[in-house]
């Protein structure tokens, strides 16, 4: 009976020994290949080739800086990035090619500010709403061009051709909505009415100055300083507050005419990087590294300050800071649209706030 009683006990407690041997290896031993419970799993990306949609035709401001961009993000994400250039529509073609495409983050958009209008000028349902920001990357300075033939030789003689004929001095721009389209509801809000023509990209705008076709266009920066050093165009002012510490000779527009100055306080010309809404957040994190990285390389930098561009990146650095940057772009140019009667659509339809 003894016997059988210490067999007994010794059988039980070797099972509970057992059992929490079992127990404490099930705890304490992780697979290597498993993140743990309190991170995020890692996502293998990128593992293919990726493609930059360019809602505009190849030559314009917004191709040129999405290019040079793919090319430095080539080399952190060790991926070949094919640009394609698909344009139309104010850039709404491209735009909702991007929407239509996987959320997977191989199908990247480079974008300019248009999408910001879309709703309320009538062009598409989409909006920046619709699209994660990887960054803002840089405003692309607006110029006043007119060809080398041009009567116009300073920007006050311009401002007085259009004042004496409203209407009749003409304008080319990128297309309804874009940003030369608002730079001339900007010169209509203070009482300069010119006479405006939609062209299918800014670099296309450029082209209908330098063909004679129209007395001048709001150019980017840097689609015209090549036009610039072979005198083809002559740059009568930068439309904004102050003068370009590469180009000191070349006037502020505000220096003609100071009453602009509160409608050039935020940039007009923002060019973005950006995916699709939903979009795992392993990825957007990747691509939000990688383009930072992109933005310290030497060829961009180079690219950038040559350019006389504004370092959007360095102002707007984390998502709420960017959203609030898209939101305030919204407002004004939304509202300065409608205002103007050239917006099908109110922005309040889209709670859309006015900025006073």
């Amino acid at each position: 009976m003894k016997t059988s009683f210490i067999k007994s006990l010794l059988g039980i407690t070797l099972a509970a020994a057992l059992s929490l041997f079992a127990f404490g290896c099930s705890v304490t031993t992780n697979n290597p290949n498993e993140a743990p419970a309190n991170e995020p799993a890692k996502v293998d990306y990128p593992t293919k080739a990726i493609t930059m949609i360019v809602p505009y035709a190849p030559g314009g401001s917004t191709d040129t800086y999405g290019r040079m961009l793919a090319v430095q993000l080539e080399k952190k994400l060790g991926v070949p990035i094919t640009v394609n250039n698909m344009s139309g529509a104010s850039g709404s073609i491209g735009t909702k090619f991007v929407y239509d495409a996987p959320a997977d983050g191989y199908t990247i958009f480079f974008s300019a500010e248009t999408i910001g209008t879309y709703r309320t000028m009538g062009t598409s349902e989409l909006s920046y709403n619709d699209f994660t920001p990887i960054s803002p990357v840089v405003n692309d300075p607006k110029v006043v061009v007119v060809s080398k033939n041009s009567k116009y030789n300073t920007i006050e003689e311009l401002l007085q051709a259009i004042k004496e004929k409203p209407g009749k001095v003409t304008m080319s721009h990128s297309g309804p909505g874009g940003s030369g389209h608002n730079q001339g509801l900007i010169l209509k809000a203070l009482g300069y009415d010119v006479a405006m023509t939609g062209f299918d990209s800014g670099n296309n705008a450029l082209l209908g100055v330098l063909g004679d076709q129209v007395d001048f266009t709001n150019a980017n920066l840097s689609s015209v300083t090549s036009y610039m050093t072979s005198g083809d165009v002559k740059v009568l002012a930068i439309f904004a507050n102050d003068r370009l510490e590469k180009y000191p000779d070349i006037p502020a527009f505000t220096e003609a005419m100071p009453e602009a100055e509160s409608y050039l306080d935020i940039p007009l010309t923002p060019l973005s990087m950006l995916v699709k809404v939903g979009t795992p957040d392993e990825i957007v994190q990747i691509l939000r590294e990688e383009v930072n990285a992109s933005f310290q390389e030497e060829e961009w930098n180079t690219f950038v300050e040559g350019n006389g561009a504004d370092k959007l990146y360095e102002k707007y650095t984390d998502e709420a800071s960017m959203k609030q940057f898209y939101a305030d772009w919204e407002s004004m140019i939304c509202w300065l649209q409608y205002d103007n009667g050239v917006a099908k659509n109110s922005p309040e339809s889209f709670n859309i706030p006015r900025i006073e």
